[in-house]
């Protein structure tokens, strides 16, 4: 099979097309024929092995597993012995390793029933980014009905989802963009719209009960200045911090903060959840969210995909067409 490989950390141009063995399921695990793939920041910075606190997990000296891509759309090809919940030929999308390739393997617990009301395309942009914002907003933002949410990064991958989900649990949401995604933020559902390349939202007197942070431009106290007494800080800029530790030595700053101030800081990392994964598929079924797109490309064009994810200016979900 085809598949996208990187023998070494770097930039884009240490990825490659190859032919690689199309892997086999185990017990509990679904074979998948990838449709669409999605490519997000967390891609970008494992590509460039940035920070050096990743390589713990996915290899020091280069890649354990060279294939990139963790966002997957496609139909089952074979099932473990194990799985009860798919048969080959069914449609689904979910979160696993190496989705940059004609084939991959996932847990049977990592996927759900890709919405019939979704192309490959959308619903392989679903799972990281909409779990990230579904778990941040829900569970460590404990938004209500009728609180101010805003949300830094809102035409983002994870952004462009928050607006929508901070909608439905009732909050009047406020989009931090740019001037190019004004219009677009608004049609999310957005209540209110501030353009960064105008207006600081620290600035600006407004006080919010929880900030869902997707970008890290702002420091600790500026952004502060923007919560509530009790407002809540979701810190989820995956460049905050240094080449060494990253988002971790900054998530240990904001809990060691915490515990000397009002305001709760609730760095967190999302996870592949079924429960998750079902409830977000519903809430497209019913209409409520709906995947951005920015750009898809070709698997062989995988290294211009992470190029334009790393520019920091994509406009929802960036998307490999297998």
């Amino acid at each position: 099979m085809k598949a996208i490989v990187q023998d070494e950390y770097g930039s884009p141009v240490t990825l490659h097309l190859r032919d690689v063995a199309k892997p086999e399921p185990g017990d509990k695990e679904v074979l998948i024929r990838v449709h669409a793939a999605a490519v997000h920041a967390g891609d970008w910075y494992l590509m460039q092995g940035n920070p050096y606190l990743m390589r713990l997990l996915f290899g020091f000296r280069k890649p354990r597993n060279g294939v990139p891509g963790w966002d997957v759309a496609g139909t089952v090809e074979a099932i473990g012995k194990d799985v009860t919940r798919f048969r080959p030929g069914d449609e689904v999308f979910g979160s696993c390793r190496a989705t940059c390739a004609e084939y991959t393997i996932a847990r049977e617990k990592s996927l759900a029933p890709k919405p019939a009301n979704l192309s490959f395309e959308q619903a392989a942009g679903l799972a990281i980014s909409g779990l990230t914002a579904l778990q941040g907003l829900r569970d460590k933002g404990e938004v209500q009905p009728g609180q101010k949410v805003l949300i830094n990064g809102a035409s983002g991958g994870i952004g462009t989802y928050a607006i929508q989900i901070g909608k439905v649990l009732g909050a009047e949401v406020t989009g931090v963009c740019s001037t190019a995604n004004v219009e677009l933020v608004k049609s999310l559902g957005a209540d209110h719209v501030v353009d960064y390349t105008a207006e600081d939202f620290t600035e600006s007197g407004e006080h919010y009960d929880v900030i869902f942070d997707n970008v890290g431009n702002h420091s600790l106290s500026q952004i502060r200045k923007a919560l509530t007494p009790k407002g809540i800080l979701i810190p989820n800029g995956g460049g905050r911090g240094g080449r060494v530790l990253g988002a971790a030595g900054a998530s240990l700053k904001e809990l060691v903060v915490s515990l000397f101030v009002r305001h709760k800081l609730r760095p967190f990392v999302s996870t592949t959840k079924t429960d998750d994964l079902l409830a977000l598929a519903d809430l497209v079924a019913a209409g409520k969210v709906t995947p951005v797109v920015d750009r898809t490309f070709p698997l062989a064009e995988t290294a211009a995909a992470l190029t334009h994810v790393g520019e920091g200016h994509a406009r929802g979900k960036v998307v490999i067409v297998v």
